[in-house]
């Protein structure tokens, strides 16, 4: 964070480690895990009771995937800047630019089940139910379980 951060409103928002079991995102068990978490965040407005209703997030963020049968590991840049609007029922719309890295589970998206760096300009909606669609403005999709397979 540089200096100017703090007195701008900007604070960390560290990644915690993750795992997810065979089958869920992956054909195969897999860690996530930070190796670079420069993340920071900024709450640009309020829901009058005080929660957060819209997030600015920015920063360098590089998670190592590991394939936690063979240790097999990729390091995903996950560095996007992005806005996030929270909304009173549970659903959230992210406005992003640059990498993020996401995982599908079967069904439960407008992708296939995976792990996937996003890149570009897009949105990225999450339905009350957990439900990800994906609306490309321009950019690629990585599938990321293929890397440590």
């Amino acid at each position: 964070m540089n200096a100017g951060d703090a007195a701008a409103g900007w604070v960390p928002a560290p990644s915690a480690p993750w795992d997810k079991a065979a089958g869920l995102r992956c054909d195969f068990p897999v860690h996530g895990e930070p190796v670079v978490d420069d993340v920071v965040q900024r709450v640009l407005d309020t829901y009058p009771d005080g929660t957060a209703k819209r997030i600015a997030y920015k920063g360098d963020l590089v998670v190592r995937l590991t394939n936690t049968d063979t240790g097999a590991f990729y390091d995903a840049d996950a560095g996007g800047t992005a806005v996030v609007d929270y909304r009173t029922d549970g659903s959230q719309l992210w406005y992003v630019l640059g990498p993020v890295l996401i995982g599908f589970g079967e069904n439960s998206g407008t992708l296939a089940r995976g792990l996937y760096t996003i890149d570009g300009v897009y949105t990225l909606e999450f339905s009350p139910t957990g439900y990800k669609t994906l609306t490309m403005v321009h950019g690629s999709t990585d599938e990321l379980c293929s890397r440590i397979g």
